[in-house]
């Protein structure tokens, strides 16, 4: 009952705030060693179903050998790696622009 009577777009703030302490709790994570958790914790703008796909995407293709090849993933794209460009990490090694 009460929740009918919140403001219509306090949906979207609500995702907004939990997206900051999404960034707030955020490390840089390796993608070639992260499982589909962290890797979800981690990046922002991807859950477990796409930490999942990064994690397949691993196992049958192989490390990957820079951060530009997880656009290879589906469902990854150029936004994903500008939003993380800090916290990602190849083998130990921080992106590199």
């Amino acid at each position: 009952m009460y929740l009918s009577k919140l403001h219509p777009f306090s949906g979207v703030l609500i995702a907004a705030l939990m997206s900051i302490g999404q960034v707030a709790n955020a490390e840089p994570v390796d993608i070639n060693q992260a499982d589909a958790p962290r890797l979800a914790e981690n990046i922002v703008g991807v859950g477990p179903v796409l930490a999942g796909a990064i994690v397949s995407y691993r196992i049958e293709n192989g490390a990957f050998q820079s951060i530009e090849a997880l656009l290879e993933v589906p469902g990854i794209g150029p936004k994903v790696l500008e939003n993380n460009e800090e916290m990602l990490l190849v083998d130990g090694k921080a992106y590199q622009n």
